[in-house]
């Protein structure tokens, strides 16, 4: 006769374990502790097993029937019920240990295996650090929206607007990541775009004024201190390149017969090596720039050394 809940409430410790038998197979093994344990007593390939479905009553009468039930199809499908188990508590031990922090750490290292820039490595690294902090030690897909919300109000609260704003693109992209790995199945992220308080940005000073710019350029032109500081100007005025780009330009780099300037990608800000095509203009200051600075590997080399660029300044 099936057990009830009566019943199992009644069971009482022995001096040695005994067991009560409900139907199909399961049954409750009581202890002398008084422990209340279900089991399961299947058959497969001529070979008797137990499989374990926790204690009585945390694992109710009905939950036991139910996993009792799942194992028996389990059994029916042609699958031993106990190797399937195990089969996911590995899994879940595997997924417990897929942490936020695991997967940050795994994307910093595929940027930096890309060659991202210092400066950018070590904002990305500065900016995942703070999620980290809060929830690092969570399994990925286990991190929420509302976690990561915490985190970036935090970062609000102190009034650093755009900073929170980096770090929910830095978390969404390690989310991304994993995502593509198979390590996570969504980014939360995404529910988080107009989450956040929307800097009041401060534009740079820019001349905006035709007049203006002309006077600027005129006055470039009439510059009479060091040469390679006019054409350093009037380059930056007419190839519109990063000043980074120009100062740190290297002769090697230069072709003035197919007119072109070859930067390699580390000097790049997107790491990708870039062509500058090189007007008339352009190749005119290049030549008369050669009797100023051609015995440098530099075309702009520092006022106190011809193996370094000048000043950033």
């Amino acid at each position: 006769m099936p057990l009830s809940d009566a019943q199992l409430r009644a069971l009482k410790p022995k001096a040695k374990p005994y067991k009560v038998s409900d139907f199909d197979g399961l049954y409750v093994t009581v202890t002398p502790s008084g422990s209340r344990l279900w089991h399961l007593k299947y058959r497969i390939g001529g070979r008797e097993k137990r499989l374990s479905f926790g204690a009585y009553p945390s694992v109710t009468l009905s939950d036991a029937r139910k996993l009792k039930d799942e194992a028996r199809a389990t059994l029916a499908a042609g699958s031993d019920p106990g190797v399937v188990k195990q089969a996911r508590k590995r899994a879940e031990r595997e997924r417990r240990g897929i942490t936020f922090a695991a997967q940050a750490e795994a994307f910093i290292e595929k940027a930096r295996r890309e060659g991202k820039a210092s400066a950018t490595m070590s904002k990305t690294e500065w900016l995942l650090q703070m999620a980290c902090s809060d929830f690092g030690a969570t399994p990925i897909s286990e991190v929420t929206a509302p976690m990561i919300l915490a985190c970036l109000r935090r970062v609000e609260a102190k009034g650093n607007y755009e900073t929170a704003r980096r770090l929910r693109a830095k978390i969404g992209a390690v989310f991304r990541y994993a995502v593509a790995n198979g390590l996570a199945e969504t980014d939360p992220t995404y529910a988080l775009r107009d989450a956040l308080i929307r800097p009041t940005v401060t534009p740079r000073a820019a001349i905006t004024d035709p007049k203006a710019l002309g006077e600027l350029l005129r006055a470039v032109d009439g510059f009479h201190g060091q040469a390679t500081t006019r054409i350093a100007l009037q380059l930056l005025a007419l190839l519109v390149q990063r000043p980074g780009e120009l100062r740190n330009a290297k002769w090697e780099e230069i072709d003035l017969v197919q007119k072109i300037w070859s930067i390699p990608g580390e000097r790049m800000k997107m790491r990708r090596p870039h062509r500058v095509p090189l007007p008339d203009q352009a190749v005119d200051w290049i030549r008369t720039l050669q009797a100023v600075s051609g015995q440098s590997a530099f075309l702009f080399p520092s006022l106190r050394s011809l193996h370094r660029p000048m000043s950033e300044n």
